[in-house]
């Protein structure tokens, strides 16, 4: 919703923009008055349309986006909440290990902002989701933290993305947007195997 009312504010402020130095010239170079009043009228318009725009463009604000529902703040080392992982997955609205949901995830660096975002589900306590945070930035590649999984229905532009293994996010339930996609047996298996192997999850 943010996105599509900046885009309208872009729009009506390329419209103002039009107006104010291609046709408000034209109409004030027809009208009976000194040559220094067409310049000051300009630049009187050209001010007022900068004070428009800049009061009124809507600010991306985190609470307007979250509000509502809780949000994921917390994340610890992944062994620390090492289990048994089954691949369980089923659309039902309650989420199950080996899906993919949504929910807003506050930065590390500054747990005033944050993210929406994708993220694996791995297991439960009673209402907290246990999830590991998904992205499509390629330099993860590199990075042994990261496991890529490929393409899927959580990314609605198909890109490829990794799984970060070495935290686990504590997820409200509540706080999910919604289910985004199920993750196939054999790549979920590539993340429990890597999770057994390095995090001392069975």
């Amino acid at each position: 919703m943010l996105v599509r009312m900046a885009s309208q504010w872009r729009t009506f402020q390329r419209l103002a923009e039009h107006l104010v130095f291609n046709e408000a010239p034209k109409f004030i170079r027809q009208l009976p008055i000194p040559q220094a009043v067409p310049r000051t009228i300009q630049q009187g318009l050209r001010l007022g349309i900068e004070v428009l725009v800049a009061s009124t463009t809507p600010i991306d604000q985190p609470a307007a986006i979250t509000a509502g529902r809780p949000v994921t703040d917390n994340s610890v080392p992944t062994a620390h909440r090492a289990r048994r992982l089954v691949y369980a997955p089923d659309l039902d609205g309650r989420a199950d290990p080996g899906e993919v949901v949504w929910t807003w995830v506050v930065y590390e660096d500054d747990p005033t902002k944050g993210k929406d975002r994708p993220v694996l589900v791995v297991g439960r306590d009673r209402r907290t989701l246990l999830g590991l945070m998904l992205s499509s930035q390629a330099h993860h590649a590199e990075d042994r933290n990261w496991i890529a999984i490929g393409s899927g229905g959580w990314d609605y532009e198909g890109r490829p993305s990794w799984v970060r293994l070495d935290r686990v996010l504590d997820v409200p339930e509540e706080g999910i947007r919604r289910e985004g996609a199920i993750l196939d047996p054999h790549t979920f298996e590539l993340v429990a195997a890597r999770l057994r192997a390095e995090y001392s999850w069975s």
